[in-house]
């Protein structure tokens, strides 16, 4: 398999909210994504997920807490956790998560996505 670049990868598409995949391993699935706003409060009872920020800065909101995540960093938010994404600005996050992991949660919204894309 060749190597992905990202930022061409990120190139491919404007709509946010919307993870891409851009590879498989292991049952495992690399998503890229495109955020700015506020997403959903969810979670995901079965899963981890994890979320490096490519460029900007991420906030994660938890219940109890918000994190900052900035550019080269990640976050793994454990299975159960109740989280919702913030961006102020444009953030371009990479996820790593099991392919079965829903985008939402079981929380439907505007924003859950039903059908992965690939590029």
């Amino acid at each position: 398999m060749p190597p992905i670049n990202l930022e061409k990868k990120f190139a491919l598409f404007r709509n946010q909210w919307s993870p891409k995949v851009v590879g498989e391993l292991n049952g495992q699935l690399v998503k890229l994504a495109k955020i700015e706003g506020v997403f959903v409060w969810h979670s995901h009872q079965d899963e981890d997920e994890l979320f490096l920020v490519v460029t900007g800065e991420l906030l994660m909101q938890f219940r109890d807490r918000t994190e900052t995540i900035r550019e080269g960093e990640f976050l793994i938010v454990p299975r159960g956790v109740e989280h919702c994404p913030l961006a102020e600005n444009e953030c371009h996050v990479l996820l790593f998560e099991p392919a079965q992991t829903k985008h939402t949660g079981d929380v439907v919204s505007e924003r859950t996505v039903t059908e992965l894309q690939w590029i």
